[in-house]
This record gives structure tokens, sequence and C-alpha cells, in this order.
């Protein structure tokens, strides 16, 4: 996610029967044949197209470009619309040579054959060193090629308004079931305040609340797919949540980023809210008034477990039909290892890095203003530090998040729960998977 607040997917595209990915740490080989372009340097002056959804980004090819007058690099911001944008450019012949895609993602476009493998380049391959292992084994799908660079990752914490949390006598949730019990009090002190906010349209959220409770969706073995994202920590998960739906103790009404969501922020009426490491900048631009009154403190647990998740995150994948793969693996390096181009990726566009160095950032390691000076950047470290690295995404990852959005959003509607919306997601992994000819059984 991605610190894209609000992502369009990209309509249903079929793929290449056969094919069977992972994106995951124990991932195993696909086997359809990447592109493969030459490293070959260009002769004379080269012009990169790359889209993004990352604000301030064009400040940062500025700076780039000021540096490197033989690669310019162009900008296109698409966040309106970031994978149908990018799945038309595919289809048409006419993708960027890099572009923004977030790590679920990738192995749904994968079976699309929409990256050229830039391993061809000794620096592509040498650049795994420089990145968190989780994210480079995302981007290089278990070491069969170097198809993009991780950017930035999405660990989770919880955003607390310390001011209305001392108002009504609260101490800092630990775990969730303090956060259910502080919820009722809330809730009852005033019955137009809410403890947060679930949105039936943001699976990728719903999937980071997932990942923290070691809810694994996909596994892989004896050459298939074991769908499991109705397992049982998923359906902990869940009937957690519609608890706190069905007792109105969260609202079900508000889209993540919008301006409704910034305006009941605005008027006291949400007292924190679950998000991830990119989603400082959210507040601290939009609610600028509200300057000192948050806090951002590790999230809830299930019980003494320490485990966190993640929410979004993307990379900057080598598109197909890059044909200056040199040039392409030079700027992206610089963007995503570099110390200045981090700092003011992190500073304009709010990104949590995904690069090693991103952690000795002066930017990440000092108090930040809104926030009351309070080194929130800590607290993102640990809880990156508590994400289980072996989780996976599976190639029709797209499939299941929009039918768990659609049966999430009947769920908060009346219609059904949220333990249902996770059967319908499995069932529609499931059907996805056989339609592509991708070998697929459920697990529990």
């Amino acid at each position: 996610m991605s610190h894209t607040v609000t992502r369009i997917r990209l309509a249903v595209i079929a793929a290449a029967a056969g094919v069977a990915v992972l994106a995951g740490c124990s991932s195993p080989a696909p086997s359809g044949k990447a592109s493969v372009a030459s490293c070959a340097p260009a002769k004379g002056k080269v012009t990169l197209q790359y889209w993004n959804t990352v604000p301030g980004m064009d400040q940062v090819v500025a700076l780039w470009n000021k540096k490197n007058p033989n690669i310019q690099v162009t900008t296109k911001n698409i966040s309106n619309d970031q994978y149908g944008t990018l799945g038309n450019a595919l289809k048409a012949g006419k993708a960027p040579a890099l572009a923004q895609v977030g790590y679920d993602e990738l192995p749904n476009l994968r079976t699309q054959n929409a990256f050229v493998d830039a391993s061809a380049c000794s620096a592509a391959t040498a650049a795994k060193s420089k990145f968190a292992p989780w994210t480079w084994s995302q981007t290089s799908f278990a070491g069969t090629g170097v198809f993009a660079f991780p950017q930035d990752t999405g660990p989770m914490a919880l955003y607390v308004r310390s001011d209305i949390f001392k108002q009504h006598g609260l101490k800092i949730p630990t775990t969730w079931d303090e956060y259910a019990a502080d919820a009722q009090k809330l809730h009852d002190a005033d019955a137009n305040l809410s403890m947060t906010f679930f949105d039936p349209n943001n699976a990728e959220w719903f999937n980071g609340l997932l990942w923290q409770n070691n809810a694994e969706m996909y596994g892989y073995s004896s050459d298939k797919w074991h769908v499991t994202v109705a397992s049982d920590q998923s359906k902990q998960v869940a009937e957690y949540w519609q608890k706190l739906i069905a007792a109105k103790l969260v609202r079900t009404d508000l889209a993540n980023g919008s301006t409704q969501m910034y305006a009941a922020y605005q008027k006291n009426q949400i007292a924190s809210y679950v998000g991830a490491a990119w989603g400082y900048s959210m507040f601290r631009d939009n609610l600028p008034k509200q300057a000192g009154k948050w806090t951002i403190v590790p999230m809830p647990t299930w019980g003494s477990n320490a485990a966190s998740g993640d929410w979004g995150g993307s990379t900057v994948a080598f598109m197909k039909g890059n044909t200056h793969l040199y040039e392409s693996v030079k700027f992206n390096s610089w963007l995503n290892t570099d110390p200045e181009a981090l700092a003011l990726e992190n500073k304009l566009g709010g990104l949590y890095p995904a690069a090693t160095a991103g952690s000795e950032l002066p930017a990440l390691s000092q108090g930040v203003p809104y926030y009351n000076n309070e080194k929130i950047f800590d607290v993102f470290a640990d809880s990156s530090k508590n994400i289980d690295t072996s989780f996976s995404w599976g190639p029709t990852q797209k499939t299941v998040n929009l039918a768990l959005q659609d049966a999430m959003a009947k769920a908060a509607a009346g219609s059904g729960t949220l333990t249902d919306a996770l059967s319908a997601a499995q069932a529609a992994a499931l059907k996805s998977m056989k339609e592509q000819a991708i070998p697929a059984v459920a697990g529990k």
C-alpha cells in the first residue's frame, strides 16, 4: 500500500495458464519465463518514464535530474487509478520503464508477464544486500530474477489522540482486549465518540491485521497452493472486529484518507487510528491544528505475542518493454538506497524506507514536531522487527481483495459477517486459480 491512501484495483486480466508464483520467503519458482533485456549502457542521453503515486516524488526526481544530465527521468503521478492506468499501458505496449507496484500486486502482474528481469545487470543483483531480506524476497520471486527494487514498507502501529484518552482516564491499550474495553468506555461516555473506524473497502488494511495474527493466507507444498484465507487465525480477527461493529463501537461509514475521515477526526469524533508508518504524514498534512495531540504507540497485540503487521509498502518495478535497463537500475538504486533521496521521500511522501540504510537517516532517529517531538520512527522500527517475514501473497490476490471488500461492505451494512467475508474470499481465490489452471486446494 501502500502509502497510496485509496487503491483502485486493476480489473482482472486473464493470466497465462499454468503459471504459479509466490512472492514470499519460501516461494517456489514460477514456471513461466520472464522477459530479459540487455544491460548494455546507452551511447547517448536517455530519458526514462517513472510512474508512481507518491506525493512530492517530482521533487525527488528533480534532484536526480540535476545530478545526472545524461539519464533524465520524467515522472507521472497515477494515484487516481494506479493499476487501471498501468494495466491499460501494458495492454497497449506503452508501459513506462519503471512503475510503483505494491508487494501484493507483484504476483498478479507477474502472471501477466508485466516485468522485465534486470538480473543481467550486476548492479541489480548486488542490490540485494541493501534491503530488508523479506522485501527482497518478494521482488525477486525466490531468486528467479530481479523484477523490482523494494521502496518502502508499512509496519503498523496505533495512532492515539492522547488528549482524548487523558480526558476519559484511559491508559494506552497494549492488547486488543484492552482496546475493545476502552472502546466501550469511550462510547459509554459519549455516544458520538468512537475508538476508531473500520473501512470495509480496504482489504489491504484488513490483510495487515491478519498478518499480525500469523494468519497465513497461502502456503505452497506438493506442487500446489494451499489457500488458507479463512483460517482460524483469520476468523479470530474477523470475529473481534465484528463484535465492535455490532456494538457500534467503531464506525463503518468512513473511507481511509477521505475528506469525511479527516472531518471526523477534526471534530474529535474518533480517538485512534490503526495505521502504518507511511500514514504519519497524513495527519500532519491534513490536520495541522491537532499538532501535539497525537502519539504513536505499538499496535495492540493478541495476548503476549509481540507480533505486528504490515500494511502496504511498494516497489519500483522494471516494466515490460524497458530497453534501458542499465540506466533504470542506476536510477532505481539511487531512488531507493541513497540517503539524500530516502530522506526527501520520507519528508515529502511519508515513505518508510525498505532499504537498511533508511534506519540510519537522521530524520528517522529524531523527534517529529507534529507528534510532540516524540521519536515515532523508533516505534515503527520495532514494529518492523516483529513482522512475520514468511507471510506470502498468492497469485490471485487481486481477486481475493475484491471479494473480501465486497463481502465486508455487505457485513458492515448488516448482511452477513466478516467471517462470511473470509469464506467468500477463499472461495474466490480457489475459483480464480482453477480458471487459470493453477493447482490449488483449500487448506486449514
